[in-house]
């Protein structure tokens, strides 16, 4: 049998949701040296998936959604024949993964299983809800690996799905996983005038939450506005994760969870880098073995004084290699399409003093000197036409870089809001 604790939201003892613990399943060889983590999926299988005995289950996933053995979670229900799998949504990317970013694989059929799959790519509250019924599933399971920062779309699929699942009488499981950049928050707050599908609620920009903490957050905090009640919440925790792990601490299996997010170390610049999507004349490097590490402009614009000054700041934790590199996937930025860059390789050197963010500032800073710096402007948006405000929460990071503030104050002007965060959100960690 699971033992089940409630945990309370803070002062009006507002359930944030059930949190599952139960024994292990077959573990994988450990790593020497390294305790082994085991995710929510792990446990689940460990209890032979008790907590979904009897339900008609749909399930929000995509090729992170694995066990540690890289065995995916609807394959497991689907083979052990003890879970009702009726259905599969698909984020963004897909739920196979087969499509790039900003795509979807579409509403099919999965050939592995012969489960429907719904392709649930930016669907909005209202498409969640006709999903769900449409598939009529009793029980919603999401699994998607996250990396921490809030531009990072899986978390806001989780959120407007937990909204639709509150609305149609829908049970919500969140399979934890641990967030691959550890458990500190960093950066600005998202203000409600720059909302938008890479930042739908006030969190900051590196949230160190675990996507079943944030669900339980998102539960207490915003679904009663949004859905008018809380949704019958589950979360079915890690064990042996810790909030100063990062993924390199852990023996878990790395799924890339899109195209270009190869590798834990792009999980850990990216709240940072993700930055340069915002700037026209910079590319993040997409298509590259590096992407998110690998930033520059066009050569000739752009040069090895970048590197040479950013290595001057003696930033804690980075050192800055000069680049030359060519985008194959320039995304919004068609002029940097397989054209020579120049810029710089972000080396992490010692992951515990990193701090992401500020070192983007200290990036954007520098790349402001040239001349051919430009901020991406998209015209279609003519209230909030600078993409770099979107993902930032306001204009203060671009208006401030703009008018000549150095790093320190750019990132002082947050420090208020993002303590009020962390306070906010303790009620609602899990580890």
């Amino acid at each position: 049998m699971m033992e089940r604790r409630k945990f309370l939201a803070g002062a009006g003892a507002v359930t944030a949701g059930a949190v599952v613990a139960a024994a292990p399943g077959t573990a994988a060889p450990a790593v020497p040296g390294i305790r082994r983590v085991a995710t929510g999926l792990d446990v689940l299988v460990g209890s032979g998936f008790a907590e979904l005995d009897g339900q008609r289950v749909g399930v929000v996933s995509n090729p992170t959604g694995v066990d540690s053995a890289y065995r995916h979670l609807v394959d497991l229900m689907h083979e052990s024949g003890a879970v009702q799998v009726v259905a599969a949504f698909g984020p963004e990317h897909g739920f196979r993964g087969s499509a790039q970013a900003g795509g979807s694989e579409g509403t099919g059929t999965d050939a592995r299983t012969g489960i429907t799959v719904y392709d649930a790519y930016g669907a909005s509250q209202a498409k969640w809800e006709s999903l769900f019924t449409t598939a009529d599933v009793d029980t919603v399971v999401f699994d998607i690996q996250d990396v921490g920062a809030r531009f990072y779309t899986y978390i806001w699929t989780m959120y407007t799905s937990m909204v639709a699942a509150a609305r149609v009488g829908r049970r919500y499981v969140v399979l934890d996983r641990p967030n691959p950049v550890g458990g500190r928050a960093y950066g600005p707050m998202m203000t409600p005038a720059y909302t938008s599908g890479v930042g739908l609620k006030e969190i900051v920009q590196q949230h160190g939450m675990t996507v079943g903490e944030l669900a339980r957050f998102f539960n207490a905090e915003f679904l009663p506005a949004d859905a008018g009640r809380s949704v019958e919440l589950e979360v079915v925790r890690c064990r042996n994760w810790k909030r100063d792990k990062l993924a390199a601490d852990t023996d878990l299996p790395w799924v890339m969870p899109s195209p270009n997010m190869p590798t834990p170390d792009t999980a850990l610049v990216y709240p940072g880098t993700c930055l340069f999507e915002g700037v026209a004349s910079i590319t993040e490097g997409r298509g590259t073995c590096r992407p998110f590490e690998l930033i520059g402009g066009l050569a000739g614009d752009f040069d090895h004084h970048w590197g040479d000054r950013l290595n001057a700041r003696n930033l804690p934790g980075v050192e800055f290699r000069e680049a030359y590199f060519s985008p194959t996937a320039a995304g919004q930025k068609p002029a940097l399409l397989n054209k020579l860059c120049a810029g710089v390789e972000v080396k992490v050197v010692d992951r515990a003093a990193y701090d992401p963010i500020r070192t983007a500032v200290a990036m954007l800073v520098e790349a402001r000197k040239y001349p051919a710096f430009a901020w991406r402007y998209d015209s279609y948006d003519a209230v909030r036409p600078y993409w770099v405000d979107k993902l930032t929460g306001s204009p203060r990071l671009r208006t401030m870089i703009d008018a000549g503030a150095d790093v320190d104050d750019v990132v002082g002007a947050w420090a208020d809001e993002l303590a009020a965060f962390d306070r906010r959100r303790r009620p609602y960690l899990l580890y």
